[in-house]
């Protein structure tokens, strides 16, 4: 069987009373702390926002005379402009515009897909590039372009020195030339050329070195051989059948 014993109401001692208050003094100081670090914080706050405003009122003082310069620039453009365009062609090309939205992002697609296309054949066109600067360089090597300067120095004279009524004759007889440029390229007359002028090349040189028999003995024993007989024979009849096909006076 257990006993309670009953606690008796002492007064509260002197020690006591001190041990209370130091308790409710360092509350009221850790209290005074924290309102004091929200103060602090506050203040920084409040000193922030003043930068601030301060920093956007300096920049919109620096920024005034420029939007006033640029406010002026505007009106006086948009004065002369006036009698060009109006407010309405404005929003009339707004609303044009909006409504081509869809347009001007495929524009924009396709404009992206080129400069794909352009940025993936980069090294390629380099390469080509660089294959036909040296495939120039080997044709001016070799002439080309030489040839292509004198070639507009022939054309030049030609030009300079015929008349409109030249060119027009000869376009009249263009077939006439064409064919007998055919006829003369042909392999027996380009032979019967090569072997005129080597043979008058021969003779020529003969002449100079005194070799050449002139006389009329000399040329009455050359008509005895066959091929001066045979080439007489064929220079006579060209001259008859050349003769033949000339007008008669």
């Amino acid at each position: 069987m257990s006993t309670v014993v009953m606690g008796v109401d002492r007064p509260i001692t002197h020690s006591e009373q001190l041990t209370e208050m130091n308790q409710k003094l360092d509350l009221l100081t850790q209290s005074i702390g924290v309102l004091s670090a929200q103060v602090n914080y506050l203040m920084e706050r409040a000193e922030a926002e003043q930068r601030r405003r301060q920093m956007w009122d300096d920049l919109f003082a620096d920024l005034k005379p420029v939007l006033n310069d640029m406010y002026g620039v505007a009106e006086e453009q948009f004065g002369e402009m006036q009698q060009f365009v109006t407010l309405d062609d404005i929003l009339a090309l707004v609303k044009r515009l909006a409504r081509n939205i869809r347009t001007w992002n495929e524009m924009l697609d396709l404009v992206e897909s080129a400069h794909g296309f352009v940025t993936d054949a980069s090294p390629l066109t380099k390469e080509m590039m660089t294959e036909v600067t040296d495939r120039l360089a080997e044709l001016e090597r070799k002439g080309y372009f030489g040839f292509a300067r004198q070639s507009f120095y022939v054309i030049d004279q030609i030009v300079t020195s015929f008349s409109e009524e030249d060119v027009k004759q000869l376009g009249d007889n263009i077939v006439l030339i064409l064919n007998t440029i055919k006829a003369l390229t042909q392999p027996q007359m380009m032979t019967l050329l090569n072997n005129l002028t080597q043979g008058f090349h021969e003779a020529e040189a003969e002449a100079r070195a005194g070799r050449l028999e002139i006389g009329y003995l000399a040329l009455l024993r050359k008509m005895r051989d066959p091929e001066v007989r045979r080439g007489l024979a064929i220079t006579l009849e060209t001259l008859r059948r050349v003769s033949a096909q000339s007008p008669k006076g």
